[in-house]
Parts: structure tokens; sequence; C-alpha cells
């Protein structure tokens, strides 16, 4: 099954220093980006944090004629795969079953070592993640 993107229209607002970003149709979300790039990334991170909330996604606006634009202004149609971000951001955890020496194991059980955290912080550090 092939994963659906989620769509939603946004304004950009350059303001001369970076571009704000406003959601047509998902009241109160907003950010922002030194560069357009940065603020469409920034957007779909918004997006997604307000998206993952919600049982019942809004209807996206596809219609522009009523809406009013300023010259610093234009809209763009921000997606968002929303699997592949809750797949990303999901901190529920899962159970891994792993095997270590004997000796290690009595070790780290003598210095009151919690596996999980030393795995979790030994991988981040692998993935070069803060």
């Amino acid at each position: 099954m092939k994963n659906q993107l989620t769509v939603f229209p946004a304004i950009f607002t350059y303001d001369g220093k970076c571009y704000n970003v406003d959601f047509i149709d998902l009241n109160g979300c907003s950010t922002f980006g030194g560069s357009i790039q940065n603020a469409y990334l920034m957007a779909q991170d918004a997006m997604g944090l307000y998206l993952d909330d919600l049982t019942n996604f809004p209807k996206p606006t596809l219609d522009f004629s009523n809406i009013t634009l300023e010259k610093n202004q234009f809209i763009s149609l921000v997606s968002i795969d929303m699997d592949e971000y809750r797949k990303k951001f999901n901190n529920k955890a899962i159970k891994k079953t792993l095997t270590i020496p004997e000796w290690l194991n009595h070790l780290a059980e003598k210095n009151n070592i919690n596996f999980s955290q030393v795995l979790q912080e030994a991988l981040k550090e692998r993935l070069g993640i803060d």
C-alpha cells in the first residue's frame, strides 16, 4: 500500500529577514525560516506536529481566488507523509533482544547500569543524534 501525502496550503510572507509561514486551514499553525528552503522544511515540521494530535484532518482549501495577498507574500502547498513523520518522531518504547558476554552482564548489574539507557545513548552517539 502506497503512503498518501497530506497537503495543505500556506501563506509565506517575506519580512525582509525571514519567511513567515501561516497555514490557511490549520488555525494557529505557523513557523518561519531564514530561507525559502528552511521555511518550507520548518512548515513541514510544524504541520506534522499540528496534525499528529488530530484524528480527523480538516479539509484543505484548494481555491485561492478569495485570498488577497500582499506583494511580499505567496501561497505554497506544503506536503508531508504523516506515516513517515510518525515513524520518525514516535517515542513509543519497543523491546529488543540482545546478547552480551556473561561477565559483562554481571559487572553491569553490580554497578546498577540501566541497559536500555546505555543502548539508547550509544545508538544516538553512533548515529550522530543529539
